[in-house]
């Protein structure tokens, strides 16, 4: 039976690495050489080397779309993280009974395709939309109110696509916070806010960075968000790869772009698994009593 149980496990990693191998691996260093060539008249590249691409991303069109990229997912991992924690702990504290309604509210998203749902915020965000509608019901406005084509537009769907990523890990977290830890905080006088600034919020920290890394990475690549919300007023670092790609058909530039793209996301990811690792070190994920000791000398 343990021979049998090995002979799987070992074909299980061999498939897994092929897989890897073909639709990962090779095609993306296949992109990185691309890197190094000339855009060909006839064909997508020239083999001809240069280090032209790289220097093309110093163009400051190409940094301003690099840094309203990056603007953009910080706003929207900082958005989700305001809306996605106290759901996420009112998800946690709730009865039993209800708390499966709840999860299932976050997860009914997953069951229609992203794109589909992008299309539909434009029902709601174009002029004489349901938003719209419904602020001049309520007399909120005067007249019919557009939000389509604004960066406004996009922080709202890069916020509704992303957000369930934000709010299970933050419930992971606080799910496995000792409640006690909290009574006890009160019995010692502290108030809610030193408690959560004590005990809450160290403790649910890694659920909190976990949740801006799979929001914010996304929302740095992602293309068809603002391409439908908001048109062609905006230029992502998504959207202006992919027109090198589909559009421009300058596949060295659009690799050159990927690449650095694919490399600042290993950076963070490198960076946030560096921290993970540093703070089991230091004990940060303790179980919070060393703070509690402290309240109680205070």
């Amino acid at each position: 039976m343990q021979k049998i149980t090995s002979r799987f496990a070992k074909t299980s990693i061999v498939i897994v690495a092929l897989w890897l191998s073909l639709f990962a691996l090779i095609p993306q260093a296949l992109l990185f050489i691309a890197t190094f060539l000339e855009r060909g008249q006839q064909e997508f590249v020239a083999p001809v080397f240069t280090l032209g691409n790289y220097a093309r991303l110093l163009d400051p069109v190409f940094l301003f779309i690099f840094w309203e990229s990056f603007r953009l997912a910080g706003i929207t991992t900082l958005v989700c993280l305001l809306v996605g924690y106290p759901f996420a702990y009112i998800l946690a504290t709730s009865r039993t009974s209800v708390r499966p309604w709840l999860l299932l509210l976050v997860v009914i998203p997953f069951w229609t395709n992203s794109l589909i749902r992008t299309y539909a915020m434009v029902i709601i965000l174009k002029s004489g939309g349901v938003l719209s509608n419904l602020l001049l019901w309520l007399g909120l406005i005067s007249e019919p109110l557009s939000l389509m084509y604004t960066d406004v537009a996009i922080f709202i769907g890069f916020s509704y696509t992303l957000l369930p990523f934000m709010i299970l890990p933050l419930y992971a977290a606080i799910e496995k916070l000792d409640m006690r830890l909290l009574d006890a905080a009160k019995d010692l006088g502290a108030s809610g806010m030193q408690t959560f600034r004590h005990i809450t919020l160290p403790l649910t920290m890694p659920g909190i960075v976990a949740g801006c890394m799979l929001v914010f990475l996304p929302a740095l690549g992602m293309f068809y968000v603002p391409e439908i919300l908001g048109g062609s007023r905006f230029m992502l670092l998504g959207n202006y790869i992919t027109n090198q790609f589909l559009v421009a058909h300058d596949w060295p530039l659009g690799a050159a772009a990927s690449t650095l793209l694919t490399l600042t996301l290993i950076v963070m990811i490198l960076l946030y698994l560096r921290s993970v690792r540093a703070s089991s070190r230091n004990g940060k994920n303790s179980s919070g009593e060393d703070d509690l000791l402290a309240m109680e000398g205070a």
